[in-house]
């Protein structure tokens, strides 16, 4: 069933929906949340299943049937991908998160019979020289009135309908969203460092950093960047203030300036993908967090 890499990789989770497959009473949930540091490995994990449900022929690995191939291209009409980038309907505006006029046009389409399987993918993406990556979810690239729109059909989908809800941390989601799925922690076998370790020194003070410091903190992140690289040290410097959200939910205050930072270290790096110099990123980014 399962292509091999992922048996050998998950073996608890593609033997668990295997037995999904095989036995209808225990057929798999209508609404899966992943979660883990990998979130490649989550959208591969929940394509492949796309894939199986789907399969019209032998369910093997290597099977190459219209379907299993409509699906290992990203091309079956019925599994799609729901993210910033993906599934926009053609008078949807929205360049930075998955919005309420994606959730209509899914409720829409789901009014319809299908003889498919089908399987929406929620996710947060990235399209970078024409290569697209997956990331995960957070309450900064989907809406909570977009799912709060769907909630209704993700609780009570037509038959043969699945979602898929992947994320590093599933406190990152809404609870409505947590409450209503079947939860599975999809472990990483990615070496990268995705701690925040290179610059929770320079960011202790946060968030009482004075403005008359941004320029110094701007030329340490510099530093860091020819060691580790631009986009490294900017993931980092995400990482840390979503951690520091999570423990300062309840302060409104702080919780939106953090929202706002996320966004300015977001900036500085689509700033160095166009060519701006790195260290005017990041004094751009630090004046900003010094406000």
């Amino acid at each position: 069933m399962f292509a091999k890499d992922l048996k050998e990789k998950y073996q608890f989770l593609t033997e668990y929906f295997e037995q999904g497959f095989k036995n209808p009473d225990r057929a798999i949930a209508h609404s899966i949340l992943f979660y883990g540091q990998d979130v490649s490995a989550q959208y591969k994990l929940a394509s492949e299943i796309a894939r199986l449900l789907n399969c019209k022929e032998f369910q093997t690995q290597d099977c190459s049937c219209l379907n299993c191939n409509w699906v290992k291209e990203r091309q079956h009409p019925a599994v799609l991908t729901v993210s910033k980038v993906d599934s926009k309907p053609s008078d949807d505006e929205s360049k930075t998160v998955i919005s309420v006029a994606q959730s209509r046009m899914i409720k829409s389409s789901l009014m319809n019979t299908s003889d498919y399987h089908r399987v929406f993918i929620f996710c947060d993406a990235e399209i970078k020289e024409g290569v697209w990556t997956p990331s995960g979810l957070n309450m900064f690239n989907i809406q909570e009135v977009a799912i709060n729109a769907l909630l209704k059909t993700i609780e009570e989908p037509p038959e043969n309908t699945t979602f898929f809800f992947l994320t590093r941390d599933k406190n990152d989601l809404i609870e409505t969203i947590i409450s209503r799925s079947q939860s599975f922690f999809v472990p990483s076998y990615d070496t990268e460092n995705t701690d925040c370790d290179c610059v929770e020194n320079i960011l202790d003070d946060y968030p009482n950093i004075e403005r008359k410091d941004s320029l110094d903190m701007a030329q340490r992140f510099f530093t860091l960047s020819k060691e580790h690289g631009s986009e490294k040290i900017l993931a980092q410097i995400q990482n840390f203030l979503l951690s520091l959200l999570k423990s300062n939910l309840e302060n409104d205050v702080l919780k939106y300036k953090i929202f706002a930072d996320v966004k300015s270290a977001e900036y500085a790096q689509k700033q160095i993908e166009k060519h701006i110099t790195p260290l005017l990123a990041f004094e751009n980014m630090c004046l900003n967090i010094t406000k």
